[in-house]
């Protein structure tokens, strides 16, 4: 497996390069002779490669820039002859190893953002659309035809491709008494696939071409061991929303025993379906941000007509780039100033920007993470449990994070420079597709448990740091290990692909036990063969490992 060790020693100027430039322009292309057969007519140069917050960062990788799905095929079969490997590169807002891990002259990178991105409305209601098209564009064109989803990543920065490969999702499950609307589903994006067009190795060919699938389960979330150019979703009609934002609330009281009154968070659930909690830092309240389902707009709420809402977020104040600039240059006992300053830059921002009582089209409730906000990395786990017991997840959690982080701070380290972050959604229940027969994504982290059907939430976690942090490494090790004692019998603990996991002391994706046993076990219990069936999938369709790297070849072995 790989160490990682090539990651680039990130600066105080790389974590705070957070602006518009950096995010739309790519850096370091570099123009040369192409390899040797290279097909003709296709862009290929060398591109620095960096993913979110630039813990990995390669330069000088081989990039090509298909026209369409059949160029796509084109460079798939000259890398098969020539011994490359292939990597399909949407937009790199990811923190996991799972597109490259370091330098490799023979490693072939397939940027599908700049041409692979049509789309066009289908009977059912779906959307036909290519893996490279963003999800900013994808929701936009859906609001445009009256259509929608109920959940999606914060950022509009995603390739569709690459958001499938990882299951991603956002925040909601059923409000008391709502009713789940047709098209739509409380689960993961990869959960609405109705078929998917796909690079594989023809047998009868001798060599690589697309094939269309009806909702494969190993590909609708494949991690990145395949090439997806084409995918059909199910969608539903659009809805408004309202999102009431919070900053008041003590975490004592949100986070409380399971059964205590007040504003708790499973309290906002019963509310609004839809919840996000953000808790900076050394802090004592959360920003709690409830989003409802809304036909007409409250009184008291501020209609908007565009995603983006909170700028004091998605555009670092000088006032934090400066106090970041001076944990980063060695003064991480301000780690908690620097806590406390967040949460003052958001609860006076909602105020200044009127923005704590929102309205308006999903997408423009939905999408609220701009690429110039603040890069940090962050670990990712789903706990899998019961409605009921919602509370006591968080309740635990929240227990040991203040335990936790206390503790290093007595012995002077300040790991967690960011925030905790938490949401919940649903399993991906098959029967959302509307797909007869369908089986629910094999490798989606929200894949329902069969030999627990009253599981039937992910509570998804995130904790945020800067990579350099003193003590990170350790800390999330810490933390993983206190999810995987916790939360047994009511409830179990998977990987969030795309963030960090399978730590050391020293690294993240390093803990070979984790990465090769861990996560393969957590999709075993039952029995269930389903993780072991979905691999021998991939490895049926890519035999010759074409769609793989070394950590890949680990992780699926």
């Amino acid at each position: 497996m790989p160490t990682l060790s090539t990651m680039a020693e990130l600066t105080r100027r790389d974590l705070l390069r957070a602006s518009a430039a950096a995010a739309l322009f790519p850096a370091g292309v570099l123009r040369e002779d192409p390899p040797p057969g290279f097909p003709a007519g296709i862009d290929v140069h060398r591109e620095v490669y960096e993913n979110w917050a630039g813990e990995i960062r390669v330069a000088g990788l081989w990039t090509c820039v298909p026209r369409d799905a059949a160029d796509v095929v084109t460079v798939v079969n000259w890398a098969h002859g020539a011994g490359w490997t292939v990597r399909p590169r949407g937009y790199k807002h990811g923190w996991a190893p799972l597109t490259v891990t370091g330098p490799d002259d023979r490693t072939l990178l397939v940027d599908t953002t700049r041409h692979l991105t049509a789309m066009r409305v289908e009977p059912g209601p779906a959307v036909r659309v290519e893996a490279g098209a963003s999800m900013d564009d994808l929701l936009a064109f859906l609001e445009g035809n009256g259509l929608g989803v109920t959940n999606t990543p914060a950022p509009g920065d995603l390739s569709v491709g690459g958001v499938l490969a990882i299951n991603g999702h956002g925040t909601s499950v059923a409000a008391a008494g709502e009713t789940l609307a047709a098209g739509h589903t409380f689960g993961t994006l990869s959960n609405l696939v109705l078929s998917l067009t796909a690079v594989v190795w023809d047998q009868s060919a001798g060599r690589y071409a697309l094939r269309t699938f009806d909702r494969e389960p190993a590909l609708l979330t494949h991690v990145g061991r395949a090439f997806v150019t084409e995918a059909v979703l199910r969608v539903g009609a659009d809805h408004d929303l309202r999102c009431v934002s919070r900053v008041d609330v003590p975490a004592s009281e949100l986070f409380g025993p399971p059964g205590s009154p007040g504003r708790t968070y499973a309290s906002y659930v019963d509310e609004g379906g839809r919840v996000e909690a953000i808790w900076f830092t050394n802090t004592t309240h959360p920003w709690v941000k409830v989003w409802s389902v809304s036909p007409r707009r409250p009184l008291t709420s501020r209609p908007v007509v565009a995603p983006y809402n909170y700028p004091f977020s998605d555009n670092v104040p000088e006032a934090v780039s400066d106090l970041a600039e001076r944990l980063l240059a060695g003064e991480w006992a301000l780690t908690p100033t620097f806590g406390q300053l967040q949460y003052t830059v958001a609860s006076t921002g909602l105020t200044a920007t009127a923005s704590t009582d929102l309205w308006g089209r999903s997408k423009n409730l939905l999408l609220y993470v701009k690429p110039t906000t603040l890069r940090e990395t962050a670990n990712g786990y789903a706990v899998l449990t019961s409605r009921a017991s919602i509370q006591r997840v968080v309740h635990e959690f929240a227990v040991y994070h203040e335990e936790s982080v206390a503790a290093y701070q007595a012995r002077g380290l300040y790991p967690v420079t960011g925030q905790v972050e938490i949401r919940v959604g649903g399993v991906d229940r098959p029967a959302d597709s509307g797909v007869p027969g369908a089986a629910p994504p094999a490798l989606s982290a929200a894949r329902p448990r069969a030999d627990h059907p009253e599981w039937d939430v992910v509570v998804w976690f995130d904790v945020l740091t800067f990579p350099t942090a003193p003590g990170a490494h350790a800390f999330y090790r810490d933390m993983e290990r206190f999810f995987l004692a916790t939360y047994q019998g009511y409830a179990a603990v998977r990987a969030e692909w795309s963030k960090g996991w399978g730590y050391t002391t020293e690294a993240a994706w390093a803990d070979v036990p984790f990465v090769t046993g861990t996560v393969p076990d957590s999709y075993r219990q039952g029995p269930d063969p389903t993780w072991d069936a979905a691999v021998d999938v991939l490895d049926s369709l890519d035999p010759h490992r074409v769609f793989t790297n070394a950590f890949l070849d680990r992780l699926l072995a």
